[in-house]
């Protein structure tokens, strides 16, 4: 059986989400299905939605809460390939990485309000981290992605 050329396959739609808290704080969490993985909440986009509507599901979906406003959308979609050791694997094989929107949200709860054990758990663990630090504890491969949303989102990464 011939093996697909990943170049052949389509991009995941898909938005990303950085959530500041009141101190600046950006919110991260560790995969449960890849120790050490850490991310900002992201998800797919379904079909007739927005991102920023998006963005609101995939937190309660992920992280819990509905508690954000959003602050602004990302100028551009920004992608990632996956890489080889991932492709076919996630996403049925379908995509070769997701080319996401990202939005800014401000975080308008307390830590109470947020809860991993949701109907699909996809994190363990989570934090609140500098905007300087969070580029350092992203996978490699979706580092380009984070260095460019702080670029465009930093400046909202301060305190309420």
């Amino acid at each position: 059986m011939a093996k697909t050329d990943p170049s052949t396959l389509p991009y995941r739609p898909c938005v990303g989400i950085m959530l500041i808290n009141k101190d600046g704080h950006i919110f991260v969490a560790r995969r449960v299905d890849t120790p050490d993985a850490w991310q900002m909440p992201q998800g797919g986009i379904d079909a007739g939605e927005s991102p920023r509507v998006a963005a609101l599901r995939e937190l309660e979906e992920e992280i819990g809460t509905g508690k954000a406003t959003v602050l602004a959308e990302s100028g551009q979609w920004l992608s990632y390939d996956l890489p080889p050791n991932l492709l076919g694997k996630v996403w049925g094989g379908k995509y070769r990485g997701q080319t996401q929107k990202w939005v800014a949200c401000r975080f308008t709860g307390t830590d109470a309000d947020i809860n991993l054990d949701t109907d699909h758990p996809e994190f363990d663990a989570w934090q609140w981290v500098s905007v300087v630090d969070l580029p350092n504890l992203i996978v490699p491969f979706k580092r380009a992605i984070y260095d460019a949303v702080v670029q465009e989102f930093g400046h909202l990464a301060v305190p309420a």
